[in-house]
């Protein structure tokens, strides 16, 4: 394929000040377009994911985080417009995804090590990256799910719980969701869930309570605050709970929502239980290729649906273009989403030439 023809510069999103609040953290940055090393790619993106955890990041919450200026987002997808002498596994123009701190660009440079073959430029893989892996792999690897078991997933209907609740179906577990609203319960009924429950208009803990006796054998649980505390009390005697986040703090100058740990011990002891968590940087590599290519192979045969929101039923959507990603970030936490919030960036892009 011919080489591409690139603009001398590129917009991209940096963090500028430490803050929970995103449209006060970033701001768009006009740099020069790099070249590509020997082992480097250059990839055009085409769609970047959005997750609760970029307000984390913003604010410095995560380690190796905290300097500035920094670049942002977590994820891409794009096709390779320049590449370096040693990437010979890779084309002009092959769709690829990505996972690294500096997505929310027209253009990332990543080394090749890091970037995912993919099918085509489908935004559905960009689900697959942080959402999709996060489930797969935390509930196997570290939730340790056996078919025949319950697992439970709290924000059923987000970005990677979808994934987990398709995760555990497909191990042969019965599933319990929570979310906000009736059509969340619909989504969520849609891909297998076996037990939504609308925390609106159900209490958590009264139906767990009454209807799962012998508690949960597992919980994915993203939300944290009260929400904990009700799966905490509900496993099952050697029950897991795994934690992914906790979203329900993240937008506050703490970015958490105190529990009663307190009491931990003497909660998890009488059953044998246990609290475990999940961060995905920790399992990149192996794991990730691995995984990755399992999600794309149960896509492929429809054990595996995603769904994406752009916004298009949002004031403010659809999610096209640079900045967009702003009123993104801030659709997320409004609670309306359902499944992963994915933003277009468009190939004209509007550097200069």
């Amino acid at each position: 394929m011919a080489a591409a023809i690139l603009p001398r510069t590129f917009r991209k999103l940096v963090v500028q000040k430490l803050t929970h609040k995103f449209r006060e953290a970033v701001e768009v940055v006009t740099a020069p377009l790099p070249r590509p090393g020997p082992t480097e790619l250059l990839v055009r993106n085409r769609y970047v994911g959005v997750n609760a955890s970029d307000i984390n990041f913003t604010a410095g919450r995560y380690p190796g985080t905290g300097s500035l200026p920094s670049d942002c987002g977590f994820e891409g997808l794009g096709e390779v417009v320049d590449l370096g002498s040693d990437c010979s596994q890779f084309h002009m123009g092959q769709p690829v995804g990505y996972m690294m701190y500096s997505s929310f660009s027209e253009y990332t440079m990543l080394p090749a090590k890091f970037a995912v073959p993919l099918p085509s430029l489908n935004p559905e893989y960009v689900s697959f990256m942080v959402s999709g892996l996060t489930a797969a792999i935390a509930l196997d690897k570290v939730g340790e799910i056996k078919q025949g078991e319950t697992v439970m997933v709290t924000a059923a209907a987000g970005g990677t719980g979808q994934f987990a609740v398709q995760w555990a179906k497909n191990a042969g577990c019965h599933v319990i969701g929570t979310c906000s609203t009736d059509d969340k319960v619909s989504f969520l009924k849609s891909i297998g869930c076996d037990r939504p429950i609308n925390y609106k208009t159900e209490s958590v803990k009264e139906v767990l309570k009454k209807e799962y006796p012998k508690g949960i054998d597992v919980v994915y649980e993203s939300v944290g605050g009260e929400m904990f505390d009700v799966c905490l009390n509900s496993l099952a005697v050697k029950g897991r709970l795994v934690v992914i986040g906790y979203i329900s703090g993240y937008d506050t100058s703490k970015g958490f929502t105190p529990s009663r740990i307190a009491t931990l011990p003497q909660r998890l002891l009488p059953k044998s239980a246990s609290v475990r968590s999940f961060f995905l940087p920790h399992y990149f590599g192996t794991d990730a290729q691995t995984y990755m290519q399992k999600l794309i192979s149960l896509h492929k045969s429809g054990q595996m649906r995603t769904a994406l929101d752009k916004g298009e039923n949002y004031s403010k959507g659809p999610f096209v273009g640079l900045e967009a990603i702003f009123d993104a970030v801030e659709y997320l936490y409004t609670g309306k989403s359902i499944g992963k919030i994915v933003v277009e960036l468009p190939t004209a892009s509007q550097s200069k030439l």
